[in-house]
C-alpha cells in the first residue's frame, strides 16, 4: 500500500491485470519491449519487468514467440474465458448480501501432533475455501461448502474429521455463535479506507482532471485494491453484518470509477503499445462492467473451469498468502 492509500502490486500481478483488462481474447503476441514500457508506467524497471515475463511464461500463464531477436508474449488459449469469468465475479462481488437458509457448514477435525504438516495444510486450505476457525479444530461457514470440505478432508487423508450442515441453537452465550469466527472489524476498516481513498476520483473525473496516463495507473491500482476483497470477505448474510457496513457503497464506487476510467486508460495502453507496434495498438480494447456481463452470459459453463494454469496459479498464490498470514493484494 502506498502513502496515498492506493494499492501497489508486484510486476507479475500488474502484467496479468493489464493484459486481462486490455488484451483479452487476442491471439497476437506483444513484443517484450512494449510490455517493459507498459510496466515502466508503474515504476517497474526493465530487469524486473523481463523477469516477470519469464516467470509468467514458466508457469504457462503467458505464451512466448520469437522472431529474430524479438521476443513476444501472449495470452494462452482458454485463458481469456477464465479472465472473463473471474472479472465478472470481481465486478459483481458485494452488490448484495447472499440469501441464507440459516444452515452452517461445520468441519470438525482432530489431527495428531505427529501429522502437523497435514494439520497445517488442512487449516490453510479450509481458509482458502472460505471457512474460519471458531475453535481449534472446529471451522465454520454460512455457505454450503460441505462438498468441497469433504473432498479436501479425503484428499489430505484426515481420518478423524466430520463435515456437517447444521443450525445454531438460539439462546447461547453472547459472542459464542458461529459468526464470531469471522473478524469483520478489519474488513470494515478496509472498506472505509477504500471509499476514503477513491471517493475523490468521482469529482476529479467530473472535472476532467484525469488524463490517459493517470487513468491507466489509477484504474489498475483500483482493480488491484478491489480484487482483494472477494478473497478476504467471507460474504456473510445480511443479518450477520455489523451496522455501517460499507461494502455495497465501496462496490458501487469501484464500478463507477473503473468503468469511467476505461476509455482514457485504453487510450494510454494504445499509446504505449504504438511505440513498438502501431498496428498491434489498434487491437487493444478495455472492458467495462456491462460488456463483461454480456460476455459472461455468452460463456455459459465454459468459464467455470478450474483446470487452467491461470486458475491453478491463483489457487497457489492464495494458499501461499494464507500460509504467510497476509491478505491478497
Amino acid at each position: 500500500m502506498s502513502d496515498d492509500g492506493r494499492a501497489r502490486a508486484e510486476p507479475q500481478l500488474l502484467l496479468t491485470s493489464l493484459l486481462g483488462d486490455y488484451w483479452y481474447w487476442r491471439d497476437e503476441h506483444i513484443p517484450s519491449a512494449a510490455l517493459v514500457r507498459l510496466l515502466a508506467e508503474f515504476g517497474i524497471g526493465q530487469e524486473n519487468a523481463r523477469a516477470a515475463m519469464r516467470r509468467l511464461a514458466a508457469k504457462d500463464l503467458l505464451t512466448v514467440s520469437r522472431h529474430g531477436r524479438t521476443t513476444a508474449y501472449g495470452i494462452p488459449p482458454r485463458t481469456s474465458d477464465v479472465i472473463v469469468d473471474r472479472t465478472h465475479r470481481m465486478l459483481t462481488f458485494g452488490a448484495s448480501a447472499p440469501e441464507w437458509d440459516g444452515c452452517w457448514t461445520v468441519v470438525a477435525f482432530s489431527v495428531p501432533e505427529q501429522e502437523r504438516e497435514v494439520r497445517t495444510a488442512l487449516r490453510s486450505r479450509l481458509r482458502v475455501l472460505g471457512l474460519a476457525a471458531l475453535y481449534d479444530g472446529l471451522w465454520v461457514s454460512p455457505r454450503d461448502l460441505a462438498g468441497p470440505a469433504r473432498d479436501l478432508v479425503a484428499e489430505l487423508g484426515v481420518a478423524r474429521a466430520t463435515v456437517l450442515r447444521a443450525t445454531e441453537v438460539p439462546g447461547g452465550p453472547s459472542g459464542g455463535g458461529p459468526a464470531a469466527a469471522f473478524d469483520l472489524d478489519g474488513l470494515a476498516a478496509d472498506y472505509r479506507g477504500f471509499v476514503r481513498t477513491y471517493e475523490p476520483l468521482r469529482e476529479d473525473l467530473a472535472a476532467g482532471r484525469i488524463g490517459p496516463a493517470d487513468a491507466l495507473r489509477i484504474r489498475t491500482e483500483l482493480r488491484v485494491a478491489w480484487r482483494a476483497f472477494p478473497e478476504r470477505d467471507p460474504d456473510l448474510p445480511a443479518e450477520m453484518l455489523p451496522p455501517g457496513w460499507l461494502r455495497t457503497d465501496a462496490q458501487r464506487l469501484f464500478l463507477e470509477v473503473y468503468d469511467r476510467l476505461g476509455p482514457l486508460a485504453e487510450h494510454r495502453f494504445r499509446q504505449l503499445l504504438a511505440e513498438s507496434d502501431p498496428d498491434l495498438a489498434e487491437l487493444a480494447s478495455h472492458h467495462d462492467s456491462t460488456r463483461i456481463s454480456r460476455l459472461h452470459d455468452e460463456l455459459g459453463d465454459r468459464g467455470s473451469r478450474g483446470d487452467t494454469p491461470f486458475e491453478q496459479a491463483v489457487r497457489a498464490r492464495r494458499l501461499d498468502e494464507v500460509r504467510r498470514g497476509r491478505p491478497s493484494v
